[in-house]
């Protein structure tokens, strides 16, 4: 009896780990996303806005925000301005009232980003994920789970 508790005991606490490795989900603004395979995070940001996740050739942003006061649809607008601000050449939109994708080449790098609303509109939650051209047969399947996977929580500890 003592035998099997403890074979049990050792085995449930690893599934549990390993759940967490592959999954972040932020308090402050009540979103989550499944983190793909071998992206290894970096820390919370000290505001708790959201977290980097780096693996050796690329990087995925996951934060969330404030709506400015023009609402969800002029932040998107915001984030592709400044992306484009910092040399990104975006080939790709879409955009609804609750949310937008995008993408863009940079020499010979990928940028796919999403953005959600939350909170009634006021709050937003995106992700971007950066890669080599070279890889991106290998990162389409991973941009379609991360699509898939990114979605608001029950509540925001910042919802107003």
């Amino acid at each position: 009896m003592r035998a099997a508790l403890l074979a049990l005991l050792l085995v449930l606490p690893l599934p549990a780990l390993a759940a967490d490795s592959g999954h972040y989900t932020n308090v402050r603004f009540g979103f989550a996303v499944d983190v793909p395979a071998g992206f290894v995070g970096q820390g919370e940001s000290d505001n708790s806005d959201g977290q980097m996740f780096k693996t050796p050739t690329a990087t995925l942003m996951v934060y969330g925000g404030n709506v400015g006061n023009g609402g969800f649809e002029d932040e998107v607008r915001q984030q592709q301005g400044a992306d484009g601000t910092d040399g990104w050449n975006i080939t790709y939109q879409v955009s609804t009232p609750r949310d937008a994708s995008y993408s863009g080449k940079r020499g010979g790098r990928i940028l796919y980003a999403r953005v959600i609303a939350l909170c009634g509109g006021s709050q937003f939650a995106a992700f971007d994920l950066e890669y080599s051209r070279a890889d991106m047969a290998k990162f389409d399947p991973v941009v379609g789970a991360l699509v898939r996977s990114f979605r608001a929580t029950d509540g925001s500890a910042s919802c107003n």
